[in-house]
């Protein structure tokens, strides 16, 4: 769409919680449609960075979107990715980082949300490695333990489907679920227990 003045514009877009960006930053940057096409879609690609790191899939996506031809594309991306602009692997590692310390999430759910934005199988799976299994468990634990705070009133059959549940939808797999689960309900009954299935305490 025209402003008259020779430039287009774009609506406006939400903002992400990984780093989004300040309300004054969430307008799309005005391009000229007579620039060179490498002037533009640098001026781009800066705009989207200035918010929040993005992978290399995301940003073609979006000069794709801005109908920027392919060839220009691939050579702007090739360059900011020789800079370091673009780090698809620094990404991969920061996200992991805090998505697993910040919500919680498993390994499983954590390589999900990597390919959906686009990131290489192999940096993915390098980045999940860093979470070692120890660390992985005590997250779960910590989930279950916080969770159990709000299930005194449930029978424990009830609340050990709910945290297994809880743990599977945040990727995390059924052995070590079934494991924490088991564990600290079984460590909660010793301080409170909880009620059985006839609804009365737990032996």
């Amino acid at each position: 769409m025209s402003d008259g003045s020779g430039r287009r514009r774009s609506g406006m877009r939400g903002s992400r919680k990984f780093g989004g960006r300040r309300p004054s930053e969430a307008a799309e940057v005005e391009v000229d449609e007579f620039a060179d096409p490498h002037s533009t879609a640098r001026t781009i690609l800066l705009d989207k960075l200035s918010g929040q790191p993005r992978t290399r899939a995301e940003l073609a996506d979006l000069l794709a979107e801005r109908e920027i031809p392919d060839e220009v594309a691939d050579e702007v991306l090739d360059r900011f990715t020789e800079v370091g602009l673009i780090d698809d692997a620094a990404f991969a590692n920061a996200w992991v980082e805090s998505r697993h310390r910040g919500r919680g999430l498993g390994k499983r759910a954590l390589a999900q949300e990597l390919r959906r934005r686009g990131v290489d199988d192999e940096l993915a799976r390098d980045a999940i490695e860093e979470i070692e299994p120890d660390q992985e468990e005590a997250t779960a634990r910590a989930l279950v333990r916080k969770k159990l705070r709000s299930m005194r009133s449930l029978e424990r059959q009830v609340a050990m489907r709910r945290l297994i549940g809880m743990l599977a939808r945040k990727g995390y797999p059924g052995a070590l679920a079934m494991t924490v689960v088991k564990q600290e309900l079984a460590a909660s009954d010793e301080e409170l227990p909880l009620l059985n299935d006839s609804g009365l305490e737990a032996d």
